[in-house]
C-alpha cells in the first residue's frame, strides 16, 4: 500500500491547473489516495478532500495536525484513502507507484462506470488534470443529465 503522505515531490500546481474553477485559493498538498484524490490545505490550515472522481472539494479537518491524527483511525482510513479498494486493486494486479493512480475507463462520475473492470494504472498528472477538465465541462448539469462525449483538442 502506498503512503498516503508521500507527496514532498508532486506539484500541486500542474495538479490543480485544470481545477482551479473549484480549488481558487492557494493550496498545499498534504495527501492523496491510489484513486487520485487529493487532500489539500488552505492558507487558513483547513485541510479539503478534493475527490476528482465527481469533482468536490470538501472541508474534512481543521487543520493538518488534525487530518493526520483523523487519518489513524480506520474508519477514516477506509474513507479517505480507500483501503480496502485499494487492497483489492493490488491483488487484481494495479499497483501504482507515486506519480501514477488507479483510473477507470468511464470516469466514475458517470453511472454507465460501476465496474472494478475499467481499472488501470494511470498516470497522476494527467488523470488528475482529464477529470478537472471534465468535471469543470458537466459542473452545472443537473444529477442524471445525458451526456454526450467528444474528445479532441483543448480550445
Amino acid at each position: 500500500m502506498q503512503d498516503w503522505f508521500a507527496v514532498r515531490d508532486l506539484d500541486v500546481e500542474r495538479l490543480l491547473v485544470d481545477w482551479r474553477w473549484l480549488c481558487k485559493a492557494p493550496m498545499a498538498l498534504v495527501a492523496k489516495n491510489v484513486f487520485g484524490d487529493l487532500f489539500l490545505r488552505d492558507e487558513s490550515g483547513h485541510v479539503h478532500q478534493l475527490d476528482v472522481a465527481v469533482g468536490q472539494l470538501t472541508k474534512v479537518a481543521d487543520s493538518e495536525a488534525q487530518f493526520r491524527e483523523l487519518a489513524l483511525s480506520t474508519e477514516m482510513q477506509e474513507e479517505w484513502f480507500a483501503v480496502s479498494d485499494e487492497k483489492a486493486a493490488i491483488a487484481r494486479g494495479l499497483e501504482p507507484n507515486d506519480t501514477q493512480c488507479i483510473g477507470f475507463s468511464v470516469p466514475l462520475v458517470f453511472a454507465e462506470s460501476g465496474s472494478s473492470d475499467t481499472a488501470y494504472v494511470a498516470d497522476l498528472y494527467e488523470h488528475v488534470s482529464f477529470l478537472g477538465d471534465l468535471n469543470r465541462q458537466i459542473a452545472d448539469l443537473p444529477e442524471g443529465a445525458k451526456v454526450r462525449l467528444r474528445v479532441g483538442r483543448k480550445q
